[in-house]
Parts: structure tokens; sequence; C-alpha cells
């Protein structure tokens, strides 16, 4: 018997452990969905970071992965809204889907918050209780462009078969996505705006991601060689992962260097600058495009105005956070 009521004692401290955790003790909470395009996306997990640790004693947050498969995210927001959730907030996989997600989120009377990939502006003006939260992706274009030309300004030997025209490569996120377009549009807009001529040696997608990139960089690298004066990447990970392709061929040992750009300033990414193997990066400030996402998602979910959140709300449906410009000179404010 003595030994029954030690079993039932310790069940019952347990169940109160897991309400103090998040449970039940959450019930006057109001309920978040928050759906992801992936997790292993390093940018995006400093986002979701920032989306939990302003959530955390305001608000429930049912977190997801959306696998990079938009028919796995129309199923998850389905379920945010089966749950009854207060709002959602999607990372969209493919933003041409928001439309539908829209319908069905105005349906149940539902607010939505999207951020980090821009809907299309036809689909954010189906409904008044929908925002989009990010950054202008021509800003980071052209700030990587202006690291480029700054560099070719201060380093004229950087103009390896001295033609006074920069050769280079461009590895692009996805096609069609809005931030892979406008970067790799406004980076080289603003070399050209420098005053240099330029000649695109190759360009392809990689997908945001590194593994894709080191595949990439070598195919080009074994084509172009040292013919190659600089490469623009969409992403940090893509810039690391030509770093790493680039590494293989000897470079960023005995002054051998090839200029390489990205975007995010990642934590990987700063580490990169500081060994001198990533010339530049730019900020895309995922600290505060969580916080942002948050509230005017916290807003909407307890019958507040989102312009009460303090952010700058554009055309009554926009949060933009700007971009800031990362190199060697001012990397360490960011770590």
């Amino acid at each position: 018997m003595k030994k029954t009521f030690a079993i039932l004692s310790a069940l019952v401290v347990l169940g109160a452990l897991f309400v103090s955790c998040g449970g039940s003790a959450d019930a006057g909470l109001p309920k978040m969905g928050v759906a992801i395009y992936k997790f292993d996306d390093t940018f995006m997990s400093y986002v979701r970071n920032a989306i939990e640790t302003n959530a955390a004693g305001k608000a429930t947050i049912e977190m997801v992965d959306s696998q990079n498969a938009q028919p796995t995210q129309n199923d998850q927001v389905d379920a945010f809204l089966s749950k009854k959730a207060k709002v959602i907030a999607i990372n969209p996989v493919d933003r041409t889907a928001a439309a539908a997600i829209i319908d069905k989120a105005k349906g149940r009377g539902t607010p939505v918050v999207f951020f980090n990939r821009e809907p299309l502006p036809e689909d954010m003006a189906k409904w008044d209780k929908v925002y989009y939260v990010g950054a202008k992706a021509e800003q980071s274009g052209t700030m990587q462009g202006q690291i480029v030309a700054d560099y070719w300004k201060a380093h004229p030997e950087a103009d390896t078969n001295g033609d006074g025209v920069i050769q280079y490569i461009m590895l692009k996120g996805e096609p069609g996505h809005q931030d892979a377009e406008l970067r790799t549009e406004f980076s080289i807009k603003a070399i050209v705006a420098a005053g240099y001529k330029v000649e695109k040696l190759a360009e392809d997608t990689a997908y945001w991601d590194r593994p894709k990139a080191v595949e990439k960089m070598k195919a080009f690298f074994a084509k172009f060689g040292t013919r190659i004066e600089v490469v623009l990447c969409n992403n940090d990970d893509m810039a690391l992962g030509a770093i790493e392709a680039l590494r293989q061929e000897g470079f960023f040992t005995g002054g051998k260097y090839m200029p390489v750009v990205g975007v995010d300033a990642t934590a990987p990414a700063l580490q990169a600058l500081e060994q001198g193997t990533l010339l530049g990066t730019v900020l895309n400030d995922a600290k505060n495009q969580g916080k942002a996402t948050f509230d005017i998602a916290f807003a909407l979910a307890t019958g507040k105005d989102p312009a009460s959140t303090g952010w700058t709300i554009t055309d009554g449906k926009y949060v933009w956070v700007p971009y800031q410009m990362v190199t060697k000179d001012n990397y360490t404010q960011f770590k």
C-alpha cells in the first residue's frame, strides 16, 4: 500500500511539473500557430528563436516545420485553424500559395502574419487582417554591391587580369523567390552604379544551401578557374559553401584570395569574416524580424491595433526591418 501511494505521489509531482512547463497552466494565454518553411535553414532558426523568446509568458506557441513542402504547410494551417488558434504566423514555402491560406483564415476570422517571404501584393489586399514582416531585398543587394565596389576601389589588384572588368559568379537562392531575384539584380546594379564594368561568367541556383553551393562552386572553378574575380551569393550559407570549395583549390592561404559576399550575418558568417575568408555580408535582422512578427501577431490575437506595438506599419500592412552592411571593420558589433 505504501508503495502504491509513493507511485501515485510521484505521478502527481510529474503532472505538476508538466503543467508548470507549459501544459494547462498556459490555458489562459492566446494560442498562436507558427509555420516555418524549414527548420534547418540557418537564418530561419534565428527568427524562430526570437519568436519563441518574445512569446514567453505571453502566448502559447505551436511551432511547426513545413519541411520545404507547401502541401505540408497547407495541412499545418488547416490544423491551426481546427485548433482555433487566435492568429497564425506563416513563413511560406511558396509565396504564391498565400492566397489560399488567406482565404481559409478569413473564413474562420483568424488573422494572418506572413514573415520573411512576402506574398504577392494582390494577395495581401484580400483582407484587412493580413500583415507582412520582412526586409526589402533590394536594399540587401545594393549593400552587397557596395561592399564589392568598395573593395575594388581599395584593392586595384583585385582586377587580376587587368581588363578593367569585374568577372563574377552569382549563386542564387531559388528561382522566382523575390529575395533571390532582387538581391541578384540590385547587387550588380550597385557595382555598375559605382562606375565598374561587369561580366557574368556564370549564374546558378543553390537553393540557399551550403552543400549545394560547394558543388556548384567546384563546377564553376573547374570551368573558369582564376578568371573568376568575385563570388556573389544570395545568402551566407551559400557564401560559406563557395568559400569551402575555393579553399579546396588553395585559396585563403599563402596570400591567395577570392572575394566572396553573402547576406544574413549569421554566426558562421561572422566567424568567416573574422578569419578573413568572407569579404562581407549584410545583416538580415532575425532578432527584430522575430520580435516584430510576434508583436504584430500578439496584438491581433488580443484584439489590439497592431499600430500600438510601436512598429512602423507601411500601407497599413507591412513592417520593414532594415538591413545593415557588415564588413571586417564593424562585424564585432553584430557578434
